[in-house]
């Protein structure tokens, strides 16, 4: 996991990209369904990247089997201070396969809605541009 962390802290998106598995699954804090493939997924972090400030991890939580991994982080969405955590699952290649993320507080969970949401028709433009690559 320190491979992510690292990637995700300097802003490495290539590298967190890597390290995504082909058929991940991305679920949001601010959205229902869930997001299927590393194209989206790569696309939703790049732009996530953009959104946070002051991103920092301050607690990496590991299960046993070194599989399932929680990064709990810290940030700012505009005047909005959220609290987070990244829960990762590793697949049998130590790819990751699922990454769900939630925060809080509600306002912080909505300012983040409302910022990924102005942004998401780009999000989706860099997707179909990431999948047509690979």
């Amino acid at each position: 996991m320190r491979a992510y962390r690292e990637a995700v802290e300097a802003g490495d998106l290539g590298a967190v990209e890597a390290l995504l598995a082909e058929d991940v699954v991305f679920t949001s804090p601010v959205v229902f369904k869930p997001y299927e493939g590393k194209a989206i997924t790569a696309a939703i972090l790049g732009t996530v990247v953009k959104v946070f400030e002051d991103f920092r991890y301050v607690t990496e939580l590991s299960s046993e089997d070194g599989r399932d991994h929680a990064l709990v982080f810290a940030t700012r969405v505009g005047e909005r201070a959220l609290d987070g955590c990244d829960f990762i699952h590793l697949d049998d290649n130590g790819l990751i396969d699922r990454l769900t993320v939630m925060v809080r507080p509600l306002s912080g969970a909505q300012a983040l809605a409302a910022a990924m949401g102005a942004r998401f028709e780009e999000v989706a433009k860099e997707a179909a541009v990431r999948a047509a690559a690979s």
